[in-house]
């Protein structure tokens, strides 16, 4: 039986001219370099269990791509990457050698990246989900102490309370805070109580007896009941009907829950997380959220910072959903010019990481060459937002996104609802917030 190859010579061939700081990294990593110049005439030796990785340096036309192909005919086993500079896709020898790429990066290189591909190449399987703080990307100053804080939160047995705009990554928080907890090996169960129809809110989430209602034929174990010993998220937890907010009162206060149909108290141990996306101060002076509630809830507040606050993290984050995204479909795009890079950083980002990753996502399936363009992100003609005026125009953004998805459905609300992603008391919430009737007139 043939031995599998154990790699423990690993080396990049570099066509080119390698810079101090690429020698360095490369080394530091474990990686022996051979360095190939155009006129080097020499042979590659190479031994059969080695992992060696062609890298052909396009920065200074160093590379002769005739020989480049010769030799990879003579080493078909050869994983070969390139380095180019702007404009060099339009080459059409330079194209054809970049078909046979696995990996291109773009000018001025980023040696880190080459080592992180290097490294994928080693262990040649789809990117490890994220796990705990690690989940939420970001190296800001207000990512870091937003990760320091839920830290902080997580080993505590107490309710947190997590606040942001739509799309700042509220679930992944409270999924980081289970995951650090003592509960992280137990159930996490998340619901969006937005989504629930009001009429079966206590039974989705307290469970109900045998006979309760019509078509109750048997018992049913609510969400806290199944997540006894873990954690349960309550995602768009103002938009909870009343009633429902007495039950989560008690379960807050005493630990216990009633099943709709019975009077029992039955125990259960769960922790409660919350999120919100609006001000639950300004829902309890209008009568729309428990006083009591919303000081059992808010023990501890995480605030997830809009993504406009982030700073470089738009086009860390921008290069993840990228990579994660090249890691199960096909697509030229491997990274992002420097105008995308530059619309990114000003644009005001109204839906916050989600809004992200979907244009990430739609730009890496339409784009023609390796690099993405502003265009390619429909940011082209985005106009910066002035600072100074992001709440006016956050709140003119998510009228016009109400207007237009109330258009497009005929003024349906439950249409509506679905193509926004939202619950049904969120539109009519929405449409309180901005002053839009239901009648299809403004």
């Amino acid at each position: 039986m043939a031995a599998i190859p154990d790699f423990t010579r690993r080396c990049v061939i570099w066509f080119g001219r390698p810079q101090a700081q690429e020698r360095e990294m490369l080394a530091a990593a474990g990686w022996r370099l051979r360095i190939v110049e155009r006129d080097d005439d020499a042979g590659i030796g190479l031994r059969s269990d080695d992992l060696v990785v062609g890298l052909v340096d396009l920065r200074e036309n160093g590379a002769d791509l005739a020989r480049v192909r010769r030799l990879l005919d003579a080493h078909g086993y050869l994983s070969l990457m390139a380095v180019t500079p702007a404009g060099a896709n339009d080459d059409d020898a330079i194209g054809h050698l970049l078909d046979h790429c696995i990996e291109t990066f773009p000018s001025p290189l980023d040696p880190r990246r080459i080592v992180q591909a290097l490294r994928l190449l080693e262990t040649p399987t789809s990117p490890e989900p994220r796990h705990g703080v690690e989940a939420l990307i970001g190296d800001s100053s207000i990512m870091r102490a937003t990760h320091a804080k839920l830290r902080k939160y997580a080993p505590v047995e107490l309710p947190v309370l997590v606040t942001g705009e739509t799309g700042t990554g509220k679930e992944v928080a409270a999924r980081a805070i289970h995951e650090l907890s003592a509960r992280g090996h137990r159930a996490f169960v998340a619901v969006n109580c937005g989504a629930l129809p009001a009429s079966l809110v206590q039974s989705e989430l307290f469970g109900h007896e045998r006979g309760a209602f019509t078509g109750a034929s048997q018992r049913r174990l609510g969400l806290f009941e199944t997540a006894s010993g873990g954690t349960v998220f309550l995602d768009e937890i103002g938009d909870l009907p009343l009633d429902a907010q007495t039950n989560l009162l008690r379960v807050l206060q005493e630990g216990t829950i009633e099943r709709v149909g019975s009077n029992q108290p039955v125990k259960v141990d769960v922790r409660v997380l919350a999120a919100t996306h609006v001000e639950l101060e300004q829902a309890v002076e209008a009568g729309r959220f428990r006083r009591d509630l919303y000081y059992r809830l808010n023990v501890l507040r995480l605030p997830m910072p809009a993504l406009r606050e982030r700073g470089a993290d738009i086009a860390l984050l921008a290069q993840h959903f990228l990579d994660r995204f090249r890691a199960q479909h096909t697509t030229r795009a491997r990274g992002f010019t420097p105008q995308a890079l530059q619309a990114m950083a000003t644009f005001d980002w109204p839906g916050n990481v989600r809004e992200l990753l979907n244009r990430v996502q739609r730009a890496a399936v339409i784009a023609e060459h390796e690099l993405i363009s502003d265009a390619d992100l429909e940011l082209a003609h985005a106009a910066p937002t002035p600072r100074d005026h992001l709440g006016q125009a956050r709140d003119q953004a998510e009228r016009d996104a109400l207007l237009h998805n109330l258009k497009q459905s005929q003024y349906n609300v439950s249409a509506c609802a679905r193509r926004m992603q939202v619950s049904r008391v969120t539109v009519y919430r929405l449409c309180r917030k901005h002053g839009v009737p239901l009648e299809g007139r403004e």
